[in-house]
């Protein structure tokens, strides 16, 4: 299975640098570890955000138990997100 790097913080974007500083403060509480992975190719998870969030917390699922699916299915597909 391919891995991908962490990326420093200086070798992000400026946007993906603010959304990693933000990310332990501001809802939906994400690792800043996401945001430095992601920012191999910042422009395609820019587009995936504008799917991701709203989809996320929206509908009648709670947000909550969506984040519990998706860490269950990584965990079962040794993800280790």
């Amino acid at each position: 299975m391919a891995r991908l790097s962490v990326l420093a913080k200086d070798q992000l974007t400026p946007e993906f640098a603010s959304l990693a500083e933000q990310a332990a403060t501001k809802p939906p509480y994400v690792d800043a570890t996401l945001y430095q992975v992601l920012g191999h190719c910042p422009e395609m998870y820019q587009s995936y955000f504008q799917f991701y969030f709203p989809w996320h917390e929206g509908g009648t699922v709670s947000p909550v138990i969506k984040e519990l699916v998706r860490l269950k299915v990584a965990q079962l597909n040794n993800c280790f997100t």
